[in-house]
């Protein structure tokens, strides 16, 4: 139960930091406070559950992609952001689309592999403080 919450908690974070880096990037790309937090649950939820979807029908049908699926994945779930997300997400333009695409899913690839390394770390550092504290 603890490492499904923890692979949860990591995935939001790397989504909310690929979504905010593309917006960074593009211009005809933008997220809006008001709907941030609906449109990452919305992204990392459709990510999570249509992977395992696309890859399977990828590998039955054209094995040759399954490289992409990322990335198919990906473009699916930054659509239904934008449809679901409650103005979250906007992306205007093909060029922003499948910029938006590879940006987000790059970003949250590496989100993925470096921010269990960063919060495995502040825990580290907590519990140093935490024994300090103890020990005075």
């Amino acid at each position: 139960m603890i490492r499904i919450l923890i692979r949860t908690v990591v995935y939001l974070i790397s989504a909310a930091l690929g979504l905010l880096v593309a917006t960074w990037i593009l211009d005809d790309m933008h997220v809006h406070a008001g709907g941030f937090l609906l449109a990452v649950v919305i992204f990392a939820a459709a990510q999570l559950i249509l992977s395992p979807f696309i890859v399977k029908f990828v590998r039955r049908n054209a094995e040759a992609f399954l490289g992409g699926v990322g990335l198919v994945s990906t473009f699916v779930a930054l659509l239904l952001a934008n449809l679901l997300g409650s103005d979250g997400i906007e992306i205007h333009g093909i060029p922003t689309w499948i910029g938006a695409t590879v940006i987000t899913w790059l970003v949250t690839a590496l989100g993925t592999l470096f921010v269990p390394f960063l919060l495995a770390k502040a825990g580290i550092e907590h519990a140093r403080e935490n024994r300090a504290d103890s020990a005075r």
